[in-house]
């Protein structure tokens, strides 16, 4: 099964935002036991290529490991060369497309619009990532599988316990769960740790996990 197969079978990427060095493992281990092992890391995170290598070493394939926010070619490079398996962008860039092709790994650019979505589709986005999903909500997401069934669709952005059945129902593919999973900020002790396992397992169940 390659990647792209095994990134939809798992529904869900977790997003992980400004997470410090030594937190990084610790998530990818509490998500992995709730049974969430597609991870995004973001690239605005201090040592964002450390953090890549890091859990590759530690977990080989059985994660999926990629990088987010990744607005340029130069910065998809990088993270790439660190192990990165996909490239997820906030918007589309021709040019960081190509460079994910050009290794081999997904592209998910983010767009929001039909003709954005069709665009990154066009430059050979594997999945299109619909992002800020909340902000249009369920209804406008159903809606845009009538004229582009053809497209991989991935919400992101406030997709919550709440929500997420709701975007499966409408078609999405997976979706990437930001905040409402993991809140780095918020991890200090073995109990917060803990209770991330569990959110995981909440949302796996969801998925249909």
């Amino acid at each position: 099964m390659n990647r792209l197969e095994e990134l939809k079978k798992r529904k869900i990427v977790a997003v992980i935002r400004g997470a410090q060095p030594d937190q990084i493992l610790p998530i990818a281990h509490a998500l992995q036991a709730g049974g969430v092992s597609t991870f995004e890391i973001t690239v605005e995170t201090p040592k964002v290529c450390t953090l890549i290598e890091k859990v590759k070493e530690e977990f080989g394939n059985e994660v999926i490991v990629g990088a987010g926010t990744v607005l340029d070619p130069e910065t998809a490079r990088a993270v790439i060369m660190s192990g990165a398996e996909f490239i997820f962008s906030p918007t589309v860039n021709a040019e960081t497309i190509k460079m994910a092709k050009r290794y081999g790994v997904l592209s998910i650019p983010g767009a929001l619009t039909p003709t954005e979505i069709l665009t990154a589709y066009e430059h050979g986005g594997d999945i299109i990532k619909v992002f800020p999903a909340n902000v249009m909500g369920v209804p406008y997401f159903k809606n845009l599988q009538g004229p582009l069934p053809h497209i991989p669709l991935m919400p992101t952005g406030g997709i919550s316990a709440e929500n997420i059945q709701d975007y499966l129902k409408a078609g999405a593919i997976a979706a990437g769960v930001g905040g409402s999973l993991v809140n780095a900020k918020n991890l200090n002790s073995n109990e917060d740790y803990l209770n991330l396992t569990e959110k995981a397992k909440q949302f796996s169940a969801l998925a249909g996990h």
